[in-house]
């Protein structure tokens, strides 16, 4: 059970984001395309939560996969979804502006 809180909670071990790029990872914003378009991160993928779920852009199941939204929520319900379908490196990377400064 705690091991499940510090995961929600984002309090379990840290992820090198920056590594995780270096070594291949998407980015995958989750957000609506018209947030997309306010402002995102160079280079990441838009695919808004919603239709996640039903998405073949990613053929490598062992690709890592790093998710993003305006607060973590969002990103948080892709990474699941994403989990579920069977990828095995997939983190929540939380609100694209947040991840983008530890990139």
């Amino acid at each position: 059970m705690m091991e499940l809180l510090k995961n929600l909670f984002g309090l379990g071990p840290k992820t090198n984001y920056s590594e995780l790029l270096k070594n291949g990872a998407i980015i995958v914003d989750v957000r609506s395309k018209g947030e997309y378009a306010g402002g995102h991160i160079k280079g990441s993928v838009n695919i808004p939560v919603d239709s996640i779920g039903t998405t073949s852009r990613f053929s490598d199941k062992n690709k890592p996969i790093i998710t993003c939204c305006a607060s973590g929520m969002r990103s948080g319900v892709a990474k699941n979804i994403l989990k579920s379908k069977g990828y095995t490196q997939v983190y929540n990377g939380g609100s694209w502006i947040g991840l983008q400064s530890k990139l």
